[in-house]
């Protein structure tokens, strides 16, 4: 195709994909997209496994490595001892997510006992140096940044590796801030994404966003509820590159989604997932529960800053997700994840290969149904 994103990074198709699983990435890359995977979670160690089979099994194919390392958070310096955060979260929010798994029947005696928990992979700058050190050491064509203008840097040592940065944005003077840090690549993302993100429509803020950079050297893709080839060629007319996706890879055959998880994605409707704080302190969407339900309740305490939220919600919905996934009925009511609203139209598990095919034909008719409307 003729897009700018094709000619960035040497694909066949501007289909990008967020995932934390290694096995997406090469399938999309090799499929002509170009797969994305989430770094957050990994140590540097665990990451230089995954990139190393990246590079043994994507046959040369562009790929990309997206972190999260936020501008403002607690302990961004990491002066702060894991046992030294453990403490800073108040018992009250424990006490109230447990609260919450009782009226289900889950069991909440060892949820925040033994190790300190983590902190939902959140980086602060040295995490950051690391995982952006072992990144580079393999022939990534793209990292980004979820959260905020990428580290510095990430930047200078982006532009000395001739590697493309990029960062999500949701909002026009996000776009100008980073486009005037030099970021290459703006993944606009509408309110409807899963995960962290703003209030504006994807129909409003992909338009607003292309209008706004047009005087930058930078290219931008959309985000948001996209999961179908007629969705990106909308996003296309509207003047994006190319587009990001996230959530219909979740539901792949290839993903390493809990399989609870896999199972309650393929029956939620568009209308059933919900914008809260409650998981990261930081506005994210996902699948809407009676956890996410309690969390929104006059009665619940306020979200804690960002990493801290998370070492109160992740140790929670990790067992719950661990006991749905054996069966457990209240545990299955109570599991979530993050999911954009296109997750209605995600309603049978494909290969992720075939996922890719489904978007280029779909893309096809659509661009065809609109030349229809030029003809005599």
């Amino acid at each position: 195709m003729k897009s700018k994103v094709c000619d960035m990074f040497g694909i066949e198709f501007p289909l990008m994909a967020f995932t934390h699983c290694r096995d997406v990435v090469v399938e999309v890359s090799k499929a002509g997209g170009m797969g994305i995977l989430g770094a957050a979670n990994f140590s540097p160690e665990q990451l230089e496994v995954e990139l190393k089979w990246i590079d043994d099994h994507i046959d040369g194919k562009p790929y990309g490595v997206d972190l999260i390392a936020p501008t403002t958070m607690a302990n961004k310096d990491e002066s702060a001892t894991p046992e030294e955060l453990d403490a800073m979260v108040p018992e009250e929010h424990k006490n109230f997510a447990a609260s919450i798994l009782a009226r289900h029947n889950v069991d909440t005696q060892d949820v925040y006992g033994g190790l300190p928990t983590g902190i939902g992979g959140f980086l602060g700058e040295k995490g950051a140096a690391n995982i952006i050190d072992v990144a580079f050491a393999h022939p990534i064509k793209l990292i980004v940044n979820a959260l905020g203008v990428p580290p510095q840097y990430m930047i200078d040592k982006a532009k000395e590796e001739g590697v493309a940065t990029g960062a999500l944005v949701g909002a026009k003077h996000h776009a100008i801030k980073q486009a005037e840090a030099g970021v290459d690549l703006l993944i606009c993302s509408g309110t409807e994404a899963g995960g962290h993100c703003g209030e504006i429509s994807t129909m409003v803020v992909v338009p607003e966003v292309c209008k706004a950079v047009e005087e930058y050297n930078c290219s931008v893709v959309a985000a948001g509820g996209i999961v179908t080839g007629r969705q990106m060629a909308a996003a296309m007319a509207m003047g994006a590159d190319g587009v990001w996706t996230g959530s219909v890879w979740l539901t792949t055959t290839e993903a390493e989604t809990a399989p609870s998880i896999k199972e309650k994605l393929l029956s939620t409707q568009s209308n059933q997932t919900v914008r809260a704080k409650s998981r990261t302190g930081k506005f994210s969407r996902q699948v809407r529960s009676p956890w996410t339900d309690a969390w929104e309740d006059q009665d619940a305490p306020d979200a804690l800053p960002m990493p801290l939220q998370s070492k109160v919600s992740e140790p929670a919905l990790r067992k719950v997700t661990q006991l749905a996934d054996a069966g457990h009925e209240g545990a299955k009511q109570l599991a979530t994840f993050w999911v954009g609203q296109g997750v209605g139209m995600m309603n049978q598990s494909l290969s992720s290969r075939q996922v890719v095919y489904d978007f280029m034909e779909d893309f096809l008719v659509a661009s065809e149904r609109m030349t229809s409307f030029m003809n005599d």
